[in-house]
C-alpha cells in the first residue's frame, strides 16, 4: 500500500511520501539508540515537565489535527477534537501518574527471604517498536507513546499508510517538547519492513494494534528474537440487553455504539444479543435509531458518522455483508454500496444470522449491527462466548446479581455494565483469546515495558 493521504470522502490522492530509505531507517534506529541513555538518565520530574508541554501543544493544534483526521481517515471533526483532546489528556495522566505506577515495592519482608533489604524497582528496557493503526489515529499512538516515555523508553513508530501526516506529526511533538533527540520517531515504511525491523538488536519489544493476521507475523518474529510483544487484534464484541434493562436508553447507546468512527472500533458493539421478553420493543428502537444515523460529509459538524477510512475497508465489510445475504439473512435498513465519491457505507442491520455466514464469526469493521434473539441469560453468554475473540462487552440490567454474573462469566478484556466500552487512562485495555495479549493503559500498561527487577542485599 502506497504512504499517502487518501481522502476517504472524495476518493482523491492529496499527498504522497517516499517510504524511507534503509539508510535512512538505520540513522533512525541508531538516533533511538543514542538516545536510550539521554532518556534513561532523566528523573521522573523533568519527564513530567516534558509530557506536560507535548499536550500542551497538541491543544495548541486542535483544529489543525482534527482536520488532518478527518482528511487522512474519515473522523468527523467533533470525533476529531475529542479523541486529539482525549490524547492530551492522557499524556498529562502518565506525566501525573508514571512515577507512582513505577514506585519501588516491597512486596515481602525482607527478613521472610533472608535479607536487610529485597524490594521490586522498575526500570526501562529500551526501544519499543509500535505499529499502530488509522482508526484512532492520535490515541492508539498516544496510549503506548506516553507510558512508554515516561518510563525512560525511547519509541519507534510505524504508523498505517494511509495517516502519514498524522504520524510525521507525532514523530516530530516528542522532541518540539523538549524530549532527547531521537526519543521517539516515525518510521515511513510498509508493514514487511516493520516486522524485520524485529530482528534488529537495538529494537527491544513491540506493540502492535491490529489484524490477527499482522499480530500472528509480529509475534512470530518477536519470538524468534525473545523479545516482548503486545498485541490488541480487534473483536466481534457483544452487546447483551437482559429484560430489567433501559429500553430506549440501550437502544440508543447500541445504536452509538455500532455507528461511531463509522463503525470502526475494535472494542464497540458488533453482536447484539436481546432477551426476548424485550425483543420487538427493544429492536423497534434500536432500527429506528440506526435509520435516522446518516453517514455525510466528516467537516459537517451535523454530521452522524464519516466515510469508511479506505476503500479495501469498506469492501471488506460489504463483503461479509454480501455473503450473508446470499445465505437468507434479513436487511431491516442498509447493507448496499452507495452511489457517488468516497467510501461511505450505510448504517446496516441484520437478524437471521447464522453460523454458516462469514459475519457470525468475523469482525465486520464497519456500521453493521447482527442482531440476535435470546431465550435467556444462560443462551447469551454461551453465544458471547462463542467466538474466537475476546475483548469487550456491554450488558444491560438493572439486577445488581444478573450483572455481577455477566461480569464473571462473560470471557473478555472488559465488560461495562449500562454503558457502552471505552478506554480510560486509569484502568487496562486488551483482550483474551485472538483479540490478543497483555495490556495498555493505567498501571498495567505501563509495566508492559519494564523490567521488573529484584533487589536483594543480604
Amino acid at each position: 500500500m502506497a504512504i499517502a493521504t487518501l481522502n476517504p470522502t472524495t476518493g482523491l490522492v492529496e499527498k504522497t511520501f517516499e517510504p524511507h530509505s534503509p539508510d535512512q531507517v538505520e540513522q533512525i534506529l541508531e538516533r533511538a539508540r543514542l538516545a536510550n541513555a539521554a532518556l534513561r538518565a532523566t528523573t521522573f520530574a523533568q519527564r513530567r515537565e516534558w509530557m506536560h508541554r507535548a499536550a500542551d501543544l497538541m491543544d495548541a493544534d486542535l483544529e489543525h489535527l482534527a482536520a488532518l483526521a478527518a482528511t487522512e481517515m474519515g473522523k468527523t471533526i467533533g470525533t476529531a477534537k475529542y479523541e486529539v483532546t482525549k490524547s492530551a489528556n492522557g499524556m498529562r495522566h502518565y506525566a501525573d501518574h508514571a512515577e507512582e505506577y513505577l514506585a519501588d515495592e516491597t512486596p515481602v519482608e525482607a527478613s521472610a527471604v533472608g535479607a536487610s533489604v529485597a524490594r521490586v524497582i522498575f526500570q526501562p528496557i529500551g526501544t519499543v517498536l509500535a505499529v499502530m493503526p488509522w482508526n484512532y489515529p492520535f490515541w492508539q499512538v498516544i496510549r503506548f507513546a506516553a507510558p512508554a516515555l515516561m518510563a525512560g523508553n525511547t519509541g519507534l513508530l510505524k504508523h498505517a499508510s494511509s495517516v502519514p501526516q498524522v504520524a510525521l506529526y507525532l514523530g516530530e511533538l516528542f522532541e518540539r517538547a523538549g524530549f532527547p533527540a531521537g526519543a521517539f520517531q516515525t518510521l515511513l515504511i510498509e508493514g514487511a519492513a516493520a516486522s524485520a525491523l524485529i530482528d534488529d538488536r537495538r529494537i527491544a519489544a513491540v506493540t502492535l494494534t491490529g489484524s490477527v493476521g499482522a499480530g500472528a507475523a509480529v509475534a512470530e518474529a518477536a519470538g524468534r528474537n525473545i523479545k516482548k510483544s503486545v498485541l490488541e487484534l480487534g473483536g466481534t464484541d457483544v452487546f447483551v440487553v437482559a429484560p430489567s434493562a433501559d429500553i430506549a436508553k440501550s437502544a440508543q447507546f447500541g445504536a452509538n455504539s455500532r455507528t461511531q468512527n463509522s463503525g470502526q472500533s475494535c472494542i464497540c458493539a458488533k453482536r447484539f444479543y436481546v432477551h426476548e421478553d424485550v425483543y420487538d420493543e427493544w429492536f423497534a428502537a434500536f432500527l429506528q435509531a440506526m435509520t435516522a444515523t446518516v453517514a455525510g460529509d466528516p467537516f459537517d459538524p451535523e454530521t452522524s458518522f464519516g466515510p469508511m477510512a479506505t476503500e479495501s475497508v469498506r469492501a471488506e465489510a460489504h463483503e461479509l455483508v454480501a455473503d450473508a445475504i446470499a445465505k437468507g439473512v434479513t436487511v431491516h435498513t442498509g447493507g448496499e454500496l452507495p452511489d457517488g465519491p468516497g467510501w461511505f457505507y450505510p448504517a446496516t442491520v441484520l437478524t437471521g444470522v447464522t453460523p454458516e455466514m462469514r459475519i457470525y464469526r468475523e469482525e465486520c469493521f464497519g456500521p453493521v449491527a447482527c442482531v440476535y434473539k435470546v431465550a435467556s441469560i444462560d443462551e447469551a453468554i454461551a453465544l458471547s462466548n462463542d467466538s474466537e475473540f475476546g475483548l469487550a462487552a456491554s450488558v444491560w440490567s438493572s439486577d445488581a446479581a444478573e450483572l455481577d454474573r455477566l461480569q464473571r462469566e462473560l470471557e473478555f478484556g472488559a465488560v461495562f455494565a449500562n454503558g457502552n466500552t471505552a478506554s480510560f487512562f486509569g484502568l487496562p485495555f486488551g483482550g483474551v483469546k485472538d483479540s490478543g495479549y497483555g495490556r495498555e493503559l493505567g498501571k498495567f500498561g505501563i509495566r508492559e515495558f519494564v523490567n521488573a527487577k529484584t533487589v536483594w542485599t543480604a
